[in-house]
């Protein structure tokens, strides 16, 4: 019909944080192979717009209303509804080899705002990031929030010189949590989401976060922690989980072993989590950070550099 229209379920018809923020870095590489800037100029004003609004305690609401531009219900996760649009503010920065300066404040300016207010540490040690809903905590981390392990740790490089070693140490943390939430289940695989109240730790308490759809972000973290690191548990952590995909998962599909599996094979354990994983045992020069940036599906997109385009240019 050509007719716009949002979820009805999303905040009186809002859009989304994590899909109105997650078109910039393949639009601006579409800008790039086309020669047309029209691609790159939408996405740069979807930025405009979210810099002008008012953010609460510096964080970026979930939802957003299309016909008045303001935010919907206060509702702020770095996990789903939010997680790609933080990654690409880092991203963007790095893919533009490091001159997209807005990008760059608005990531770092987001993060100190999520330290502030959604990152706790529990009474046993595990730091990790809560929801926040209309001022109030949500003591709940989920699968999808881990990928922000690797994220702050990218994002060391750009940080001031004295914080850079606090963003490669946060980073450990949150891997470490996330490995926590897998190795303190039964079947040592992690929940769709994990909590921190009620006196439990990195645990789903709830039976509609007790499953596991072979998501990838833990992997993820665990890719970008060792290659920014080297440090030799990220690869134990990712054989762990590979173990146990095939031989819990695999191998318990005959229905007389195993009885609640669905017949659904999720696009990502393609695209992200066999190639973190391939990634992670792999060496640091297939497909090195200072040329290319994954997109949120993992699909390497080449850093734009200006001597690239100039040399481009030339040879017209």
């Amino acid at each position: 019909s050509g007719i716009g229209r949002n979820w009805p379920w999303a905040s009186g018809g809002s859009s989304i944080l994590a899909e109105f923020g997650t078109l910039h870095l393949e639009f601006v590489h579409l800008s790039h192979l086309s020669g047309n800037p029209v691609f790159a100029e939408k996405v740069m004003n979807i930025r405009k717009v979210l810099n002008r609004l008012d953010k609460p305690e510096g964080l970026y609401p979930n939802y957003l209303n299309p016909s008045s531009g303001q935010w919907g219900q206060h509702h702020v996760s770095i996990g789903g509804l939010g997680d790609s649009f933080y990654e690409y503010l880092l991203k963007a920065w790095l893919m533009s080899d490091k001159t997209d300066e807005d990008g760059k404040k608005m990531y770092y300016d987001a993060v100190q705002a999520i330290e502030t207010h959604l990152i706790r540490k529990s009474s046993g040690g595990l730091t990790y990031i809560a929801e926040w809903k209309g001022g109030l905590l949500e003591h709940k981390m989920g699968h999808l929030t881990c990928f922000a392990g690797g994220m702050f740790a990218l994002g060391a490089d750009g940080a001031p010189s004295d914080k850079t070693g606090h963003h490669i140490e946060l980073g450990a943390e949150i891997a470490r949590t996330c490995h926590e939430s897998y190795d303190r289940t039964r079947m040592k695989l992690g929940p769709e989401a994990f909590r921190f109240d009620g006196g439990v730790e990195a645990i789903a308490t709830r039976q509609n976060e007790k499953y596991y759809i072979l998501r990838p972000e833990v992997i993820e973290t665990y890719m970008y922690m060792w290659r920014l690191t080297h440090d030799p548990k990220y690869r134990e952590w990712g054989w762990e989980a590979v173990e146990v995909m095939f031989y819990r998962i695999f191998l318990l599909l005959n229905p007389s072993n195993f009885v609640n599996h669905d017949d659904v094979q999720q696009s990502f354990f393609l695209s992200e989590t066999l190639k973190y994983l391939y990634l992670l045992f792999s060496e640091d020069d297939l497909l090195p950070f200072e040329h290319w940036v994954f997109n949120t599906e993992a699909h390497p997109l080449p850093v734009l550099r200006k001597d690239d385009e100039n040399k481009e240019e030339n040879e017209k």
